[in-house]
């Protein structure tokens, strides 16, 4: 009987193969849909094709059953077998450049025995390529050029796909027997918003049975490079991943190492300087993480502070103890529903809070100004109050009612201020007229936050991570404006927009700023955004203290009422 690993693998490679023969993309995806749901499964794989209710899975369609089913039975695809005969040995790697088709793919097959990438780069270097039919010298010397790009290109990809794909991988490890322990290492445990590479670490004797094992991992769509320690793979969703493996004697150097930024490590390494070792390596036998701080004259420094920005020197008195966390949080906001363009009803989202463990949701539903996103106009604000209060009489989590107001061009919030100062929450938030100069922006965003009414800033500055840069403006000139009016900043834990970055978080604490950590969620499903915020917050440095919504109910709303 295949194990569901295999399965998956299999999918996914008719997925990808298929994307090289020029499928439509639904078809593709349908194939990496049905990989991802059999790598989920909790009930036996076998047992659900014998009892023919591979169907009932979500994702598993009747067509897709059929192939799982021949697979699980057989060992084998007939679909499979038949697409690797129809296209080149090494289509998936050479497909990645651009201009080769499987049909050149082949012809290059046919006339030089290409399979690989490496092996054409080393036919266009020889002068080979040119000769073969089709292609010619500008070719040779355009694919010579697309093959160094591949090599010294680094393409960022959010830290939710990131984790996507991490998370499961760091589950195959810590399943196989001759691993003791494994964590994620890198940008990824250092919760960056954006990551180059997904590292992990894992504690073994067995270095060559581990990396086998990782080659296995489903997702897996090539094997990068390999040595004694370490494999680099491509996995499924465009991401790169390495996997080390250290002796069990020198796991923790080796997490510590590959979990800090080049700047933590220069420090580091000057620390031990100064306590007469060679660097890091010489405490490569010590235990634990916090031991090796330790061992430095240091508090241990939590993974999303390590990037050399002041934390070495920091963690000579501060141990970081109050640092928040995500179980601090006592309180959703920023919450859409249907009034706006939500997905889900204020019930919806007040059940799902309370099932996490929150104490109070905040309905913060878009202004008027926000007609792409059906912003509640004056006319139907009475029913969503109504709304608010009936689902009160049902859920034990307190209901505050709100509204996501935008800032105006003007600087003033949408909605008149007796309006405003009906309400329990007010989160302002600049949705339009972004390309707006620097200096404009900047007056607009003063003009708000001098606002007399209490006011959350709302995902600052605009970004849209990999998409939309942050929109010009003075950024200290509005915290310095902030500090001294009635006002907070939301770090936004969409991880979409993770805003703001965690440099301008350490300047508004430097003034005595405090803020709230959101989901902006627009669904039940979006509330798991909170451990992004909760990241970004702690990459910035913020405390328990320094976050409202760690407060219970009452004293949370008591400091965003909107007046006093």
């Amino acid at each position: 009987m295949v194990d569901k690993l295999d399965v998956a693998r299999a999918l996914r490679e008719i997925g990808a193969l298929l994307r090289c023969k020029g499928e439509s993309s639904f078809k593709v995806q349908a194939y990496e849909n049905g990989a991802s749901a059999v790598e989920a499964l909790s009930e036996d794989l076998g047992r659900l094709v014998e009892e023919a209710r591979l169907t009932q899975v979500p994702g598993i369609g009747a067509s897709l059953a059929s192939v799982i089913t021949e697979i699980v039975r057989t060992g084998q695809s007939e679909l499979l077998t038949k697409l690797r005969a129809s296209l080149p040995p090494g289509v998936l790697e050479l497909c990645e450049l651009p201009g080769l088709s499987p049909k050149k793919i082949q012809v290059l097959h046919d006339a030089l025995g290409i399979t690989s990438v490496e092996d054409l780069r080393q036919a266009c270097l020889a002068g080979r390529v040119r000769s073969v039919k089709g292609f010619g010298p500008k070719t040779q010397e355009s694919l010579l050029e697309a093959i160094a790009q591949r090599e010294t290109r680094v393409e960022r990809v959010l830290l939710v796909d990131a984790l996507a794909v991490a998370e499961p991988l760091l589950d195959h490890l810590r399943a196989f027997s001759a691993v003791e322990r494994a964590d994620l290492a890198g940008e990824v445990r250092r919760f960056c918003e954006t990551v180059s590479e997904v590292q992990l670490v894992a504690a073994s004797d067995e270095a060559h049975a581990v990396l086998d094992h990782a080659e296995r991992f489903p997702r897996v769509l090539r094997v990068r490079s390999r040595d004694a320690e370490r494999v680099e793979l491509f996995l499924a969703g465009d991401v790169r991943a390495s996997v080390h493996v250290a002796p069990r004697a020198h796991y923790a150097a080796a997490l510590l190492t590959l979990t800090g930024a080049p700047a933590h490590l220069v420090e580091l390494g000057k620390t031990a300087a100064e306590h007469g070792l060679d660097g890091v390596r010489a405490l490569a036998s010590i235990e634990s993480e916090e031991q090796i701080y330790r061992a430095l004259g240091l508090n241990p420094v939590p993974p999303e502070l390590r990037e050399g920005d002041g934390e070495i020197e920091a963690a000579r008195h501060d141990d970081f103890a109050d640092l928040v966390t995500q179980a601090d949080i006592q309180g959703m906001v920023h919450c859409h529903t249907v009034f706006s363009d939500g997905n889900d009803t204020i019930e919806d989202m007040a059940r799902a809070a309370e099932a996490m463990g929150m104490k109070y949701l905040t309905i913060t539903d878009h202004s008027p100004t926000a007609h792409y996103a059906r912003g509640v106009e004056l006319d139907r604000l009475k029913s969503q109050w109504d709304e608010i209060a009936r689902v009160q009489e049902r859920v034990k989590i307190k209901l505050l009612r709100g509204t996501e107001s935008d800032i105006l061009a003007t600087g003033a919030l949408d909605y008149p201020d007796a309006i405003l100062e009906q309400l329990d929450v007010v989160i302002a938030s600049v949705h339009s007229r972004m390309k707006m100069d620097e200096a404009a922006m900047t007056q607009r965003l003063v003009e708000a936050m001098r606002q007399p009414i209490f006011k959350i800033w709302g995902h600052p500055l605009g970004r849209l991570l990999l998409r939309r840069e942050p929109f010009a403006c003075r950024v200290e000139e509005v915290l310095d404006v902030i500090a001294s009016s009635r006002a907070a900043i939301e770090i936004n834990g969409d991880p979409y927009r993770l805003d703001m970055e965690p440099r301008w978080l350490k300047e508004a604490r430097k003034r005595g700023i405090r803020f709230v950590i959101s989901t902006d969620a627009h669904s039940t499903k979006g509330l798991s955004s909170l451990r992004f915020g909760v990241g970004v917050a702690r990459r910035g440095g913020l405390r328990k203290s320094e976050v409202l919504n760690a407060l219970g109910p009452e004293g949370f709303a008591a400091a965003v009422r909107p007046i006093h």
